[in-house]
């Protein structure tokens, strides 16, 4: 029976490289906003970090009702966004969102912080709220239900973004406070054309920000994530590549050439990747030590990936890497550990129940529940 279950094990981790790795999202649930009338409502806001300053990259703007995540909009270069919820859930990039003025109504993981604004045939929204998503920070969150206020307009005020101890500082690269003022006005003009999913006009002017100054390390991260968008992956990673060398200090880089690797096998690079980016910041990114525990493992270094889950377990303790406790769980079928692998098994789906490998770890968990009875009974 043991080695049974050992030989499962290298079939599931055999595997990994088509699961999802990281911020696995379940299946979407019925969106509230089918429930409201035919019209269209409109939001904006803005993203700040603590001291009041705009983020230092495009950050991203999640609608989340009832735990399930729904992209919805970029910030501008100043950390603003806008957009428009029709019903179905759909929204649409109509206007500039770096306008001073409130743009018109046909435009573009939490804390207690909330605003609640009111009007009866929102209430459906109740469980629903704003999220701005940057790697290496916290976000807090704005709550999208209202209370009936006549002169509720779709302001949602400012969400504040939090660094988690030293992501602040490998998150922002130091070569942008020496870059040229018109590289810095070329970067800007392509946030705001991303902001607006203006993807050729962005990459336009990031490209011209790179030639106005070959060391802007957060334009060459940018250029690469929309090389990437594009399928063209073999300029992404000369991009992001271009980035490192630019700047060793700044974590965007790794974390994407982790994570193209990762998707590409190529299980060699993503180790050495995901090992530098941990070096970098061994505390904030539990990512980063799932990237490795999978190489590792992928590349038969089986003390190695055992170590480098055991250890991104140990920070994360908001559980934003929950297939950290999967990917354990396998390495220790590996060593025939079938008491402690079920625990972790058992952790994985706790945490991510509708996870769509969900159903296939409950099995394994039968299995080994049934191998251990088997083993206590009396000869």
């Amino acid at each position: 029976m043991a080695n049974r279950i050992g030989a499962a094990a290298v079939v599931m981790l055999a595997g990994l490289a088509e699961a999802q790795l990281v911020n696995h999202t379940p299946p979407m649930i019925e969106d509230p906003l089918n429930q409201m009338y035919d019209k269209a409502f409109s939001f904006w806001g803005e993203v700040k970090l603590e001291d009041g300053s705009p983020p230092p990259e495009p950050v991203t703007i999640n609608r989340v009702c009832n735990g399930q995540s729904r992209f919805e909009a970029w910030t501008d270069s100043k950390g603003r966004f806008s957009f428009e919820m029709k019903p179905g859930g759909k929204n649409l990039v109509q206007a500039d969102a770096s306008q001073d003025e409130a743009p018109p109504a046909t435009q573009m993981v939490p804390y207690s912080v909330t605003v609640v604004y009111a009007m009866p045939r929102l209430a459906s929204m109740r469980d629903c709220e704003l999220q701005a998503v940057l790697a290496g920070y916290r976000s807090e969150s704005v709550n999208l239900a209202r209370n009936g206020r006549s002169d509720d307009d779709g302001r949602l005020g400012v969400i504040t973004l939090h660094p988690l101890s030293r992501a602040g500082v490998v998150t922002v690269s130091a070569t942008t406070l020496a870059a040229p003022a018109s590289a810095r006005k070329a970067y800007d003009r392509g946030i705001d054309a991303l902001a607006k999913q203006k993807w050729q006009a962005a990459s336009d002017e990031f490209i011209k920000a790179v030639k106005a100054y070959p060391k802007f390390a957060i334009a060459w991260y940018q250029l690469g994530l929309l090389r990437q968008k594009r399928s063209d992956a073999a300029g992404a990673t000369d991009a992001w590549k271009q980035s490192l060398a630019s700047d060793p200090q700044y974590v965007r880089p790794y974390e994407s050439l982790t994570a193209l690797a990762d998707h590409n096998r190529d299980w060699v690079s993503s180790e050495a990747y995901s090992r530098a980016w941990i070096a970098l910041d061994p505390d904030d990114f539990p990512a980063a030590y799932l990237y490795n525990a999978v190489a590792n493992a992928r590349l038969n270094h089986m003390e190695a990936a055992e170590g480098a889950a055991r250890a991104g377990l140990h920070i994360d303790k908001d559980h934003r890497a929950p297939r950290l406790n999967f990917v354990l769980a396998l390495i220790l079928m590996r060593k025939n550990d079938s008491a402690e692998a079920a625990r972790y098994f058992r952790e994985y789906v706790a945490l991510v129940p509708n996870a769509n490998d969900a159903a296939a770890v409950r099995q394994q968990l039968s299995r080994l529940a049934a191998a251990a009875a088997a083993a206590a009974a009396p000869k």
